[in-house]
């Protein structure tokens, strides 16, 4: 509601700045005044939830840059198809857009792409990480400017692990007490010694009892690290009767299931442009799908039956204590945590590691302002663009629920952090058009896997026919 009336003053503002910058100084009306005289740009966007923060952006920078700027939602269906046609009527072209990172080759060979002249010097590697900057690289060139990004995280119920460490952590004192206790029977010469050792025993006990240090630090430790030790904890977790499951997780789609091979195959490169760097089918990769396959054995998931949305529903319920979810489950997890849907504490973490000696890597999806490179406004363009990343704060998030890829941002919400610290770690969907297919063959690679397909076989003709694709030639 608060965002509701926040957008409708907006407009009321917008309208009435409009109405007042096509009167003359005697308050009538002029077809040719202030107002057209202004200089005038426009961005396209499709995603909704992000019409307040633009329509709010748009008015400050009017009032600061003399410039008017109109937020124009459009459907993101043939988005770049509609740009160039609105280009070629000559009605309604954008001279900046959003766009997601793996369109980029397509935008730029288009010309409706083009390198970004970021008059402020924002997007470098002290404002972004790697991921970031790569995400909007294209053959050496920057082609956007990084404004929010998603990408896979390790979520879990804070509140199963906070009791499992405090159980633990009185275990471990019982045990150590049981010990010392033997030593001072072994030790006493004497009933009334024995009495005072015991005595002086329990002030101590009591003076050590749990602390919220010792329960943070064993949480901690009791987060997994690997996917082994997801199964060492499923071993050892006396399990409230609410829990159906220790792990579980979307296994039927891609975005779900990258971090497997994430840091053992290369489609493109770091920027996802290069058609000479496809590398699936090699021993790290054989040997990530192996274990991925040897996964369903503990962890019985039908492709058929999951989503990613039911087993986040699972989640809220209290019946799932480690997942992988998209960077959108906090702002879920926070509403059903106010209207009381989510009983619990949650919280985020790395993904964890393949095991000991094979790393995870998390896919990301990078959404950036692009420049319109045929519209005669560029130089507009990009300071709009720049004012725009320039400006990011806090209030994006509150406002969008989307995370800006910036590192110098604070936010009150930990699981945001986490998540930037994936996002840092990930690699970038390509841009690539010739494997534009690639995720939907990898998908159905990793559920023939899952069901218990030769690993060797799937991913060899899973590099055999993207290789084709990108060269064109019969390989091997």
């Amino acid at each position: 509601m608060t965002k509701k009336i926040y957008s409708i003053l907006l407009v009321i503002a917008m309208t009435a700045l409009a109405a007042l910058a096509g009167l003359k100084g005697d308050g009538t009306s002029d077809s040719d005044g202030l107002f057209h005289k202004k200089d005038h740009i426009v961005i396209w966007y499709t995603d909704d939830s992000l019409s307040d923060y633009l329509a709010r952006a748009a008015l400050q920078y009017y009032e600061e840059k003399d410039v008017r700027v109109t937020p124009v939602l459009v459907s993101g269906l043939q988005y770049l198809e509609q740009i160039n046609d609105a280009q070629l009527s000559g009605e309604g072209a954008p001279d900046l857009y959003i766009i997601s990172n793996d369109t980029l080759e397509k935008a730029y060979l288009s010309g409706l792409a083009a390198e970004i002249t970021d008059p402020e010097g924002l997007v470098n590697n002290t404002i972004y990480s790697d991921a970031a900057l790569h995400a909007v690289t294209y053959e050496d060139k920057l082609l956007g400017y990084p404004l929010y990004f998603e990408t896979s995280i390790f979520l879990y119920n804070e509140t199963y692990l906070r009791d499992m460490s405090i159980k633990t952590i009185e275990a471990e004192q019982n045990a150590a007490e049981g010990e010392a206790a033997m030593e001072m029977v072994e030790a006493a010469e004497s009933d009334e010694e024995l009495e005072a050792l015991v005595s002086a025993n329990a002030v101590e006990a009591a003076a050590g009892a749990v602390t919220e240090e010792q329960i943070r630090e064993k949480e901690a430790q009791l987060v997994p690290v690997t996917m082994d030790g997801i199964l060492t904890f499923a071993d050892s977790y006396d399990a409230p009767e609410t829990v159906e499951a220790v792990f579980k997780w979307d296994v039927s789609d891609i975005f779900y299931n990258y971090f497997i091979v994430g840091d053992s195959i290369s489609v493109g490169g770091e920027n996802g442009d290069d058609p000479a760097q496809i590398d699936i089918y090699n021993q790290r990769a054989v040997d990530c799908m192996t274990l991925y396959q040897q996964l369903n054995q503990f962890f019985s998931i039908d492709t058929k039956a999951v989503t990613y949305d039911s087993v986040l529903q699972e989640f809220i319920d209290g019946k799932i204590v480690f997942t992988v979810a998209t960077t959108d489950a906090i702002t879920k997890l926070e509403a059903a945590k106010q209207n009381g849907t989510f009983a619990y504490e949650y919280a985020m973490a790395p993904i964890p590691q393949v095991s000991d000696t094979l790393t995870s890597r998390s896919l990301s999806v990078t959404n950036a302002v692009v420049i319109n490179g045929l519209s005669e406004k560029g130089d507009l363009a990009n300071d709009f663009a720049s004012y725009l990343i320039a400006n990011q704060d806090k209030d994006f998030y509150s406002i969008t629920d989307k995370i800006a890829p910036k590192t110098n941002i604070q936010y009150d919400n930990p699981a945001v952090y986490a998540a930037l610290e994936e996002y840092a770690a990930s690699i970038p969907v390509p841009k690539m058009m010739q494997t534009s297919n690639f995720w939907a063959q990898l998908e159905i690679a990793f559920t023939k896997i899952w069901t218990g397909s030769d690993v060797n076989e799937i991913l060899s003709e899973l590099d055999g026919g993207i290789r084709r694709q990108v060269s064109g030639n019969s390989l091997e």
